[in-house]
């Protein structure tokens, strides 16, 4: 027999994949768990058990019976003063503030004008994308035109349709457009100006959809005010139509006075008058011959028609210029408002670089647009001068919606099938001439909110089983995704919502929290500096439902039944003062409190006190009694989770011996613990107790090294350090001498 002392210095991997349960030659394995529930990884290296849920907030809506995302909340900061709660429900926005003073959340939502305007539904919940700057949020989703919700005072806030800025020269809305017709319609204005004017379509193109859009008829916007049938609607002319075009060719025949001008789908029809100008000298013709208001004499096809010029040519010639079409006579030209109801709204919104920019609508699945610089409800691309709006299509050659624009190191694009990016420059702005949308990585995103984390974006790829780390590479010049949830793969259970806060320069870890589909959070943990990295799960009596984090302050709204066997939701925030979830500080009388405000006659709950655990009780008459045990008068009152840490099977490989699956005893566990009241080992409670307490006394933390002796042989054997009653329990390595 053979005695083995296994030390455990690290838990930084977090929980493992059971595929990894024979990878004993793997450095996952020497720092990694089978188990790591309910406690967060530190930097160091240890484990230490989660902070409890503070109770804050009821809400009025009923639970769906299935793990729809109902509730959604999202953090709002304007300042260091002033920063909200948003919890996005059907056809409906809570806003909450924090007081700056207390970090406590005012329970009493804020005003919020136009609030019966909100347009996202349950169904929609998980899908909106939002950007803030300043006072003013942006929601977005591809089936409704993009919201702005303004914060106009402290506690008040208005929810109102974002408004494109109008024309200066003819108060038309500066929206960007697309020629959506690739098939020659043609459309034929039955005037150049005024109001419900008919304009007639080659071919069937419109729908009732259409009415409150606009087109682009030349340079001329033209808002749909009727629609009458599929070739026909009644517009609104802003200004007179003039098209300026130019022609592929302008050629002169020798002998001829004949003109004929080749540019595509021209529309036009003999006796169609038109401005020619910008010709030049041309066969021998000066501009008097070729310029000016000529009629077409002759349509030769759909490329080319003819004019006749004031002289013959002396010679045969080919030339360019512009045509400038004042008629009502039928053209190609023209373009669709890009959003709408028919094409669709974009799907994803950000800042950056002091424009607005929106992605992703049905109709243009790949297209990218932003707003003019420092003006960010104007998106006219102008001449295309640096300060103009700016419009790029992916142009990948397959059909990839982009579902959100996060800023990092550049302006990040996530789509359903890839991931790309827009680069920005340090020594220049994006502008329209430089913009460009460089294709990265193939994996797909899904519609949980990407997250900026510790110099890298994680996203989740689209089919929900991977966590993907973006980040760019100095080496190769081009972001790369590294799976960061290869080690804890069972752990992605379609995530649907996630948060993230970042370390500092007091802490250096970073952690992103994903809500799962079936009611947990997995919680990732990173250091890149220190190259550490780890996965954790955590669960409560009921359901986690969303998650947001304000700075390093982080809040979730879970599902619980408070004792009368109704599931509601309630918010909540991780507060390390609170030892268990849906936990609140109560004052009492003499042992007696009184819950009614949080909890129905029939909840079993748990009780604390300091450090002294009361016991469980049932609620009844709206009180917990307590009294035949202590008679407190302050006390901690909430549902205990169970916080577990289970060691990977103990191999000798570990200590350094030859790997065996002989069996194998383990006679001691020593803990290193810190700042600890309760532990339990293999579901045996330790004593936790300082030398020097006063046993008359409340006890006091314990920090050091605890020893605990087992009993059995196992061919696979394992530690589990756990907890039986709500404390605080921090474990930073521990000892195992195992014989074999």
């Amino acid at each position: 027999m053979a005695k083995i002392k296994i030390p455990l210095h690290s838990f930084q991997f977090g929980e493992l994949s059971p595929s990894f349960t024979s990878r004993v030659d793997a450095a996952v394995y020497q720092a990694g768990a089978q188990k790591v529930r309910n406690f967060i990884i530190i930097n160091e290296g240890g484990v230490k058990k989660r902070a409890g849920g503070e109770f804050i907030y009821q809400f009025s809506d009923t639970v769906a019976p299935a793990n729809e995302l109902e509730i959604r909340i999202e953090p709002f900061i304007f300042s260091d003063d002033e920063r909200y709660i948003f919890c996005f429900k059907n056809n409906a926005l809570d806003i909450f503030f924090i007081n700056p003073t207390t970090g406590e959340v005012d329970t009493t939502p804020v005003s919020l004008s136009g609030s019966s305007s909100c347009p996202w539904t349950t169904a929609k919940l998980k899908e909106i994308t939002m950007a803030s700057s300043g006072d003013v949020t942006i929601i977005c989703h591809e089936t409704f035109p993009p919201r702005l919700i303004r914060r106009t005072g402290l506690k008040t806030f208005v929810s109102e349709v974002f408004e494109f800025e109008d024309n200066g020269n003819d108060d038309s809305p500066t929206h960007p457009y697309y020629k959506f017709q690739k098939g020659g319609v043609t459309l034929d204005p039955a005037a150049t100006s005024g109001t419900n004017v008919l304009v007639t379509a080659s071919s069937g193109y419109f729908v009732s959809g259409h009415v409150g859009s606009y087109l682009l008829i030349g340079n001329t916007p033209c808002e749909i005010k009727t629609y009458v049938s599929a070739t026909q609607v009644r517009v609104d002319i802003t200004g007179t139509i003039l098209r300026r075009l130019a022609p592929d060719s302008i050629e002169v025949f020798a002998g001829t006075s004949a003109v004929q001008v080749t540019m595509p789908l021209h529309g036009m029809g003999s006796g169609d008058v038109f401005v020619i100008d910008r010709v030049g000298a041309l066969g021998g013709l000066n501009a008097t011959h070729m310029e000016g208001t000529k009629t077409v004499s002759k349509v030769i096809d759909l490329n080319t028609f003819e004019y006749t010029a004031g002289s013959n040519a002396s010679s045969s010639a080919i030339g360019g210029g512009s045509v400038e079409i004042s008629s009502g006579a039928a053209t190609p030209e023209w373009y669709e408002q890009s959003y709408s109801d028919v094409r669709g709204y974009p799907a994803a919104v950000t800042f950056h670089e002091g424009r607005l920019w929106f992605a992703g609508t049905t109709a243009q699945p790949g297209h990218v647009w932003a707003s003019k610089s420092a003006n960010f409800f104007n998106f006219d691309i102008g001449t295309g001068a640096d300060s103009d709006a700016i419009d790029l299509n992916s142009n990948f050659g397959e059909f990839s919606h982009i579902r959100h624009l996060v800023v990092n190191r550049d302006l990040q694009i996530f789509s359903a099938s890839s991931e790309s990016f827009i680069p920005a420059f340090t020594d220049r702005p994006v502008t329209p001439a430089n913009a460009i949308i460089k294709r990265q990585t193939p994996y797909g995103s899904s519609y949980m909110r990407p997250q900026p984390f510790d110099g890298a974006t994680l996203y989740t790829q689209a089919s929900g089983k991977m966590l993907g780390s973006y980040v760019y590479s100095e080496v190769e010049q081009a972001y790369n995704t590294e799976n960061v949830s290869v080690t804890a793969t069972h752990l992605m259970r379609s995530p649907i919502q996630s948060a993230s806060i970042k370390g500092g320069f007091d802490r250096a870890e970073s952690y992103c929290f994903l809500i799962n589909n079936d009611g947990t959070m997995s919680v990732f943990y990173s250091s890149r500096g220190d190259q550490r990295a780890g996965w954790m799960l955590w669960d409560t009596s009921g359901k986690f439902h969303s998650v947001c984090a304000v700075d390093r302050n982080v809040y979730c709204v879970a599902v619980r039944d408070q004792g009368d066997g109704t599931n509601r939701y309630y918010l909540e925030k991780f507060n390390e003062e609170m030892p268990m979830d849906y936990c609140d500080e109560f004052t009492g009388t003499a042992g007696v409190f009184d819950v009614s405000s949080q909890f129905s006659d029939g909840a079993v709950v748990r009780v604390v006190s300091g450090t002294d655990y009361i016991g469980e009780f049932t609620v009844a008459s709206g009180e917990v009694d307590v009294s035949s045990v202590k008679e407190i008068t302050t006390a901690y009152i909430g549902y205990q989770f169970t916080p577990i840490l289970q060691t990977m099977p103990i191999d000798a490989l570990m200590g350094g011996g030859p790997m065996t699956a002989a069996p194998r005893k383990i006679d001691m566990v020593t803990l290193d613990l810190q700042d600890t009241l309760s532990a339990s080992v293999n579901s045996k409670d330790m004593i936790i107790r300082n030398v020097n307490d006063d046993f008359s006394l409340d006890r006091s933390k314990f920090t050091g090294r605890k020893e605990f002796r087992l009993i059995g042989i196992s061919k696979d054997p394992s530690v589990t350090v756990s907890q039986s009653v709500p404390f605080d329990l921090q474990l930073n390595g521990m000892v195992i001498e195992v014989t074999f």
